[in-house]
């Protein structure tokens, strides 16, 4: 016997959203959340106060091995619809920049928006209940918890990935694809900083905390803004950006100094200034610490006068593309989202059900899609469950 219509695991962003659309459609609904408390990724992101969309999300925001499977859930969910559900509750906001959507409060805010939108479409959120298995019965599905069996016609997977798994981030929604016959795409750490081995481990540790500018690149990946040195290698917004582009063995090159020319810029500190040394000259543009550290361990730290035009050239060209292998990842450890994931290709687009199992649905981080820094993956999970929600 079928005790509810629509059973979503998951109590994070995907699942709510899949859970508030599905229950003002009628539908009963029950979401059930391991964790004691619902939305634990969306009170810790945006240093607490919720990143929860972007202006600009577009399909070129993420990244995924079925690349266009994103455009149709994006295009139907825009972020210019949540902006209306959260000003429906009066949550103050402000945009902090390149379109990244924050509460001006708390991102405890958010959450109970959502749970208070799933009290009105009649929801039941069931907190604290481990899911051990679940599986095809009758003309639905059964899903061992527990709290004991709960039976459904639609089961819809949101169980999110690896990343934090402090948060209690597991495998299981990757395992129950499995199960279902479906295939993974192989998973790694994105959104994460990069660490270094040797020897720029050794040569580099002591710009710990030092931050500047930059622009980094990899593969098909361009980001700028702050790149941040640390004990173990690189973080900092482009370099998160760019460890989902990254792959072990990989070259970055970062430009120190985006926007201008280095090569006429030094020529000019050696006719103005030739007895000053070359990182006296790179302390006008760079933090003291990187620039001294450049001098002595990168470059030849003498006077400019002695710089022939190859080798200031040399400089400059290194500056705007400086290489440097990292040896990792901090892992999922302190990874904002999870590559790879259930293969899209086995499901449908519009509503994000499965093209093996029928009544199977996955949404969110669990899916083969990751968007960028900035809002992106909150707008995914807002359209993703959404898309499903709208037919479950």
């Amino acid at each position: 016997m079928i005790a509810s219509d629509v059973v979503v695991l998951g109590g994070g962003a995907a699942g709510l959203m899949c859970a508030i659309e599905a229950g003002r459609r009628g539908r009963r609904v029950v979401v059930l959340e391991r964790s004691e408390h619902v939305g634990k990724k969306i009170l810790i992101s945006g240093g607490g106060r919720c990143n929860f969309t972007n202006l600009h999300t577009g399909p070129d925001n993420y990244l995924s091995a079925n690349p266009h499977f994103c455009r149709s859930a994006l295009a139907r969910y825009t972020p210019a619809d949540f902006v209306v559900l959260v000003e429906r509750h009066r949550i103050a906001y402000h945009e902090k920049e390149q379109g990244q959507l924050f509460c001006d409060g708390s991102a405890r805010q958010i959450v109970e928006m959502l749970l208070a939108e799933c009290r009105a479409a009649g929801v039941e959120v069931r907190t604290g209940c481990g899911i051990t298995a679940a599986e095809s019965a009758g003309s639905g599905f059964r899903v061992s918890t527990a709290h004991g069996p709960v039976d459904c016609a639609r089961l819809v997977v949101a169980t999110g990935g690896l990343s934090i798994p402090k948060m209690g981030a597991t495998d299981f929604g990757y395992r129950l694809a499995r199960s279902f016959g479906h295939t993974i795409i192989p998973t790694r750490a994105g959104l994460v900083p990069l660490t270094f081995g040797e020897p720029e481990a050794g040569r580099y540790r002591e710009l710990a905390g030092v931050s500047l500018p930059v622009e980094v690149r990899c593969g098909d990946g361009a980001f700028s803004g702050g790149m941040l040195f640390t004990h173990r290698g690189l973080s900092g917004p482009p370099v998160l950006q760019i460890s989902s582009y990254w792959e072990p063995g990989a070259e970055l090159s970062v430009d120190f100094l985006p926007g201008l020319d280095p090569a006429g810029w030094l020529d000019g500190w050696r006719k103005e200034r030739p007895d000053a040394l070359l990182s006296t000259a790179l302390a006008e543009r760079l933090p003291q610490r990187l620039a001294k550290r450049l001098g002595e361990a990168v470059f030849d730290n003498r006077p400019l006068r002695q710089f022939r035009d190859a080798e200031l050239r040399s400089v400059a060209e290194a500056l705007g593309r400086w290489r440097v292998r990292p040896m990792g990842t901090e892992g999922y450890r302190t990874a904002e989202v999870t590559l790879g994931g259930v293969n899209t290709r086995e499901l449908s687009s519009t509503t994000m059900e499965s093209t093996i199992v029928p009544g199977l649905y996955f949404i969110g981080e669990v899916l083969d899609v990751t968007g960028h820094l900035g809002g992106h993956n909150f707008q995914w999970a807002w359209a993703s469950g959404h898309a499903a929600g709208q037919v479950v």
